[in-house]
């Protein structure tokens, strides 16, 4: 049985988005740890620790994951923003690791004013000193496919193969796969050849065992259109064949995967429920 699961709101503290994911019948979730639009947060607190870490236990959410700041740009050809990029996301990691949460999702980031190779070059760089810097916790990075917008990396599976072949450690690198970012770059898994196609240029460049956490995320957008915008599962250009096949994927069963899709109601109910559900219907049998 597929793990299934959200990126929940933590406002009010990281545990409130476990319970909102238990309430919303989540397997799994997905916060941010802190204000995603600021470079600053308070430090956690014990409690903010304890509470957290009480409610997966409490209500039986599992593969808590977080997301980085939009904010950081490991590809940044700016001196400055790159060192605040590196600063920020060793913040990121130790903040996962206080909390318990194993992994912390980042797009690779945007090159800017320089190019893919030099852009692939700074991350490189960048994950080697954070790697320095955050030696012996447990948490890690998980670099997202992208949807490829404007000078952002990770569109082409072979960014994401240049910067694993790069780094000292890769190791301790994963990978988050996101349907909506894999589709608007071009793509395609909508038949069981396109999908087979592309998890195998996947398996070749980059190798499907470095997954360990999917988005699932339909396309407002058409295939190759290199626009970042999320539909709800079945309602976008995807329609529901590539989360049919991805659910009867043996090899991702034990991988948990998170809606980031668009919130709120539609009749009065909440649209990650429905989702979920769409979801959880594609498996079942019958």
């Amino acid at each position: 049985m597929a793990i299934l699961g959200a990126h929940m709101s933590a406002a009010g503290g990281c545990y409130r988005a476990v319970e909102i994911a238990h309430a919303a019948g989540c397997d799994c979730v997905q916060v941010f740890t802190k204000n995603n639009n600021q470079w600053s947060a308070k430090p956690l607190m014990p409690d903010d620790v304890r509470r957290f870490r009480e409610a997966l236990d409490r209500l039986g959410i599992g593969h808590p994951l977080s997301h980085d700041s939009y904010l950081i740009n490991l590809a940044s050809p700016d001196p400055e923003l790159w060192k605040k990029s590196v600063d920020a996301f060793v913040i990121e990691l130790q903040r996962a690791e206080q909390l318990g949460i194993p992994y912390v999702v980042t797009h690779p980031g945007s090159f800017t004013s320089s190019s893919d190779e030099a852009g692939i070059a700074a991350v490189v760089k960048a994950l080697d000193e954070v790697h320095r810097q955050t030696r012996g916790i447990q948490a890690q990075c998980l670099l997202e496919n992208t949807a490829g917008q404007g000078t952002n990396l990770g569109w082409k599976f072979e960014h994401l193969a240049g910067i694993l072949d790069g780094v000292s450690n890769p190791d301790l690198l994963g990978v988050c796969f996101d349907t909506c970012h894999c589709f608007a770059a071009g793509y395609p898994l909508g038949t069981p050849a396109e999908y087979r196609k592309t998890f195998r240029e996947f398996d070749r460049l980059i190798g499907v065992e470095r997954i360990r956490a999917f988005h699932l995320n339909d396309s407002v957008r058409p295939l190759g259109s290199r626009v970042d915008r999320h539909a709800a599962i079945g309602g976008g250009q995807m329609g529901v064949e590539p989360f049919r096949l991805l659910l009867a994927d043996k090899r991702f069963r034990k991988i948990p995967m998170y809606l980031e899709t668009p919130k709120g109601t539609r009749d009065g109910e909440d649209l990650d429920v429905i989702n979920l559900r769409t979801l959880r219907e594609l498996i079942a049998p019958g």
